[in-house]
């Protein structure tokens, strides 16, 4: 994962402004952003076996019945263009082996293509970037049936190692570099969600904090915006939900907040959090 540089660190640091007024909100970034990770919230809807898996909708390791049905070893099963549970089932193994790098999401895109030609090419076939009878067979030799949590992660970034701080007591883990903030007790991981940032103008500071309120309905006395599941960790900023960020994802940012996309998720953890629970901001 690419490291922010220690100069870019420095500005952020030095652009830090205390926020006196209880309250951020969404503002553009221009297109630097990535739109991709930035789609809608990723709180999935209930899992259902992969048809291709035969796997319960618990995701369990059930039995692996994932050659296709009998074809032609060089028939196009799958291609850009599909999307099926099967397609979901490919990018998660493929995310096993390392040639996919995002959740998975059931349809073939230009990304999954491409993966599916560096698994191709590794495996020596012909990289066309379709899955084939041959390909789809040698992947299932080489990788295993995906559980549910493979088949639809808790986030669409995934998590990366918490930080040392982290690791003891009720913890707000949040990561920059990740960009996923982690409910931790006593070092477990509880729930995970994708987050974003204040801009360059307007950082999020980095840090311990605790968490000083707590607002289940909350609008911005600055900026005039709602701020739903709102909690206060460092004067006016605050982890909440953010309709802007479901709505446009990474192509736009907060005013120093941490915002979250999926509010399910965030209202779950809300009501776990208590006043005084520790907040990490760590890269």
């Amino acid at each position: 994962m690419h490291r922010t540089s220690v100069i870019r660190r420095s500005v952020l640091a030095a652009a830090a402004v205390a926020l006196a007024a209880t309250g951020c909100t969404a503002q553009a970034v221009g297109a630097a952003g990535d739109s991709a990770a930035g789609g809608p919230s990723s709180a999935s809807p209930a899992a259902t076996a992969s048809p291709s898996s035969g796997a319960s909708a618990a995701g369990g390791a059930g039995p692996t019945g994932s050659a296709p049905a009998p074809a032609a070893s060089g028939e196009v099963l799958m291609a850009e263009g599909t999307e099926t549970e099967q397609v979901r089932e490919l990018q998660a193994r493929l995310r096993q082996l390392g040639h996919f790098h995002r959740s998975p999401t059931a349809f073939y895109g230009s990304m999954t293509a491409k993966a599916v030609s560096a698994f191709q090419e590794k495996q020596g076939l012909t990289a066309t970037g379709e899955v084939d009878g041959a390909t789809w067979e040698s992947l299932t030799a080489a990788s295993r049936t995906p559980t549910a949590g493979e088949l639809r992660p808790p986030t669409t970034n995934e998590l990366d190692k918490p930080d040392a701080r982290c690791m003891t007591g009720r913890v707000l883990c949040i990561s920059k570099e990740s960009r996923t903030l982690a409910w931790m007790i006593d070092g477990k991981v509880v729930s995970a969600m994708d987050v974003r940032f204040g801009s360059e103008n307007t950082p999020t500071r980095e840090g311990t904090f605790k968490v000083d309120r707590k607002e289940r309905e909350w609008k911005s006395t600055l900026y005039h915006t709602s701020m739903p599941y709102s909690m206060f960790f460092s004067g006016g900023q605050a982890v909440h939900y953010s309709a802007d960020f479901k709505a446009r994802g990474y192509n736009g940012g907060s005013h120093g907040c941490v915002n979250v996309r999926d509010m399910d998720r965030l209202a779950s953890v809300f009501g776990q959090v208590k006043v005084g629970d520790k907040v990490v901001v760590h890269w």
